[in-house]
């Protein structure tokens, strides 16, 4: 390969993973085009994309962009295909898994298809902790519970005595009402 060529390779990888700090890593075993198809087409469906890479120029830029892999890792053993998202390492991590167990591809990718595992924040992490995390959705709602659950509380501190005063108040009324009456 020419220098100059690698030097393009280098810059698309550069460009392609400056803002990606969250990947799954797959290598491809004897996967047939139709397969890889199906696959590619599946998981564009639901917004990730997979970058089939040259380790050696991929570990290059991963060092560049500060990614914790080491030279010997597991990962740059036999060839790699990237997979990555916008909605970070759980998502395409479940999403991936979904697709490898699908009934009626299951069979040809468990063949085919090794996971290698995963990179979230730039941390290699084993792909069952990186499906075990939570998805960015799932966080929002945790923090929005988080906020939540104290702030129910001192409403409640706030408005209790007001009500069990205005509650107080309407008893004393409905008795000065009966009682000219009787």
């Amino acid at each position: 390969m020419s220098k100059v060529i690698k030097e393009m390779e280098l810059n698309d990888l550069r460009r392609t993973f400056e803002h990606v700090r969250d990947l799954v890593l797959l290598t491809f075993n004897k996967l047939d085009s139709g397969g890889e198809f199906q696959l590619r087409k599946s998981l564009r469906e639901k917004k990730i994309r997979l970058k089939q890479v040259k380790n050696s120029l991929t570990r290059k830029v991963f060092k560049e962009l500060n990614f914790a892999i080491p030279d010997d890792s597991d990962y740059w053993k036999q060839s790699t295909v990237l997979a990555f998202g916008p909605a970070g390492v759980a998502t395409v991590s479940k999403a991936i898994e979904a697709e490898l167990k699908n009934p009626k591809n299951a069979a040809k990718y468990n063949e085919t298809i090794k996971i290698k595992g995963a990179i979230a924040d730039g941390q290699p992490v084993t792909f069952e902790l990186a499906k075990s995390m939570p998805t960015r959705e799932e966080l929002i709602g945790e923090i929005v519970g988080m906020i939540l659950g104290p702030a129910q509380s001192l409403a409640a501190c706030l408005t209790g005595p007001a009500s069990q005063v205005a509650s107080q108040i309407q008893t004393l009324a409905e008795k000065t009402e009966e009682a000219p009456a009787a």
